[in-house]
């Protein structure tokens, strides 16, 4: 709280925890009526669906906000002298500080809540079934963490895991189409109650079949799903139990590999000069594109994230557009469809660059010790994150003309102009953002990898007003009954922006230098 930076990133952090509250509240009231309309219908099916949403939230949530929680490394408590069981207790217990646990924590006790409501001699049999819950979600969530440290020691490792993940949980959605075809129609109840059959042996089964049970009036049945959550419990303890013990002993994770001697090569071989592919551009320009091609070919989380946007393309075309749309039913035309496509895409790839410095670690200190001007600096940053961008619309483009089509030609036309505005117009608030409120990220972590709280916000106000304005504008030749007054609007607005953006690099160069120290304190430590 020391720096303005840091209270301004407190501020953000305070409004996202208030949508965060907001968001955990808000379930909790519908899961406490859930559980009470369940109870009280006897309509015990919504209780499975309701442990298993809570359950696997619980699970798979902690991997989407890692990078917003403060890191901790357990092996630091091997500095105290602490007995294994204190270990393997501190341990297990920190886990109910997961933002996670604690929102499945609240919906658990609402149910409790909403349970004995309708029915209190229910609610003892309900209170040790979610209690057995919590239990096993705890530890499950702890071995996870654990076995995920050890395996994503090495960023390589870290790397790929993490991309198979992002296209696994996206490549999911294209399965939704065959779900709907086996959930509707005459087999639609057969073949639920089937999933339902199969899913009942895991532990959000046994804990809603543990209730069930209990209200129905079947103590065995109930003994028997309490009985099956604590197996559950004993051979999860024993995973982790074994897993903590390795870290008590002193394991080491390192991604260091180990030195290998190099045989010196005595014989001069002649070096020849290559043509420069980038000799049109100034030498301090052509340097630091350079760099910054090294860093994205190095940094295999923005590589694999880049294949985000052509997934999302062909995920939404197959949902709102094309012949057989599955989810409106009713085809979008590609005047429609296209420039909210590629607004989404600009929303998505222009994210990054409001914290632009973020990989330079401590060679931001060269920026100031080079003979170079800053706004060469920041020329060759917008000019790489404008090479992505071309390259992603245009891979884009083609996926959606197979798709669905390119829409007609004035549509077309403004489309593309209002690109060029909304990214142009983006760039120098970006410069400053990134000047202003830097935060250093690390190649191949998944911890910490996000923005300042000010950023974010600023981030996503320009690019609501700037889609506001293009939405607009485009619905204006629908009003005006002229096709081609977008795309007029939008050239002069591009042809302003850029004319804007390159009036300010001068500004921008004079912030660099005015917050050096911000920059070098930051970025460096």
């Amino acid at each position: 709280m020391r720096t303005r930076n840091s209270r301004w990133d407190i501020f953000g952090l305070v409004w996202a925890a208030i949508f965060a509250g907001a968001f955990v509240i808000g379930l909790c009231w519908l899961l406490w009526w859930g559980a009470y309309f369940s109870v009280s219908t006897r309509q015990y099916a919504w209780l499975l669906l309701m442990f298993w949403s809570i359950f696997l939230f619980w699970q798979a949530f902690p991997l989407f906000i890692a990078g917003f929680g403060a890191p901790f490394e357990f092996r630091a408590l091997l500095r105290f002298p602490l007995r294994f069981s204190t270990f393997y207790i501190i341990g297990l217990a920190y886990g109910l500080a997961d933002f996670a646990a604690v929102c499945g924590t609240c919906w658990l006790v609402s149910i409790a809540v909403g349970v004995g409501m309708a029915s209190l001699s229910l609610l003892p049999p309900a209170a040790l079934a979610i209690a057995l819950f919590i239990w096993m979600n705890i530890t499950l969530e702890r071995l996870l963490s654990s076995w995920l440290e050890h395996l994503l020691a090495r960023r390589r490792t870290r790397e790929l895991l993490f991309g198979l993940f992002i296209l696994l949980s996206v490549s999911a959605q294209f399965i939704r189409p065959a779900i709907v075809h086996y959930s509707e129609g005459v087999h639609g109840s057969i073949q639920l109650q089937r999933l339902v059959s199969y899913l009942s042996p895991f532990p959000p089964s046994l804990a809603g079949s543990a209730i069930i049970a209990a209200g129905e009036g079947h103590p065995s049945q109930f003994l028997g799903s309490a009985g099956g959550l604590f197996a559950y419990i004993a051979i999860l303890s024993a995973l982790l139990w074994r897993r903590f013990a390795a870290q008590f002993r002193g394991e080491e994770l390192s991604e260091t590999s180990v030195p290998v001697r190099v045989a010196a090569n005595l014989a001069s071989v002649p070096v020849e000069r290559k043509s420069d592919p980038l000799g049109f551009l100034s030498p301090p320009v052509a340097a630091v594109l350079t760099k910054e091609f090294k860093y994205l070919a190095r940094n295999g989380f923005v590589l694999i994230s880049l294949l985000m946007p052509p997934l999302l393309v062909l995920l939404f075309s197959s949902q709102f557009a094309g012949k057989h749309p599955s989810i409106t039913h009713t085809r979008i035309t590609a005047d429609s469809f296209f420039p909210g496509m590629m607004g989404y895409l600009i929303l998505m790839l222009m994210t990054p660059a409001y914290n632009c410095f973020a990989y330079e670690s401590k060679g931001i200190r060269n920026y100031y010790t080079a003979p170079i001007r800053f706004r060469d600096v920041l020329i060759a940053k917008n000019l790489m994150y404008s090479l992505i961008l071309i390259f992603e619309i245009a891979f884009s483009m083609t996926l959606l003309s197979i798709r669905i089509g390119l829409p007609s030609t004035p549509v077309f036309a403004a489309t593309l102009l209002a690109l060029v505005f909304a990214v142009t117009g983006q760039f120098a608030i970006a410069d400053w953002v990134s000047l202003s409120f830097p935060r250093k990220l690390e190649y191949g972590s998944m911890r910490g990898q996000r923005g300042s709280g000010v950023s974010i916000w600023i981030a996503f106000g320009v690019q609501i007003l700037l889609g506001g304005i293009c939405t607009v504008i485009l619905f204006a030749g629908r009003w005006t009954q002229n096709p081609w007054l977008p795309a007029e609007a939008f050239a002069g607005l591009a042809a302003a922006s850029l004319a804007g953006y390159f009036a300010a690099l001068d500004a921008l160069s004079r912030v660099a230098e005015r917050k050096k120290e911000v920059l070098i304190e930051t970025l460096s430590k």
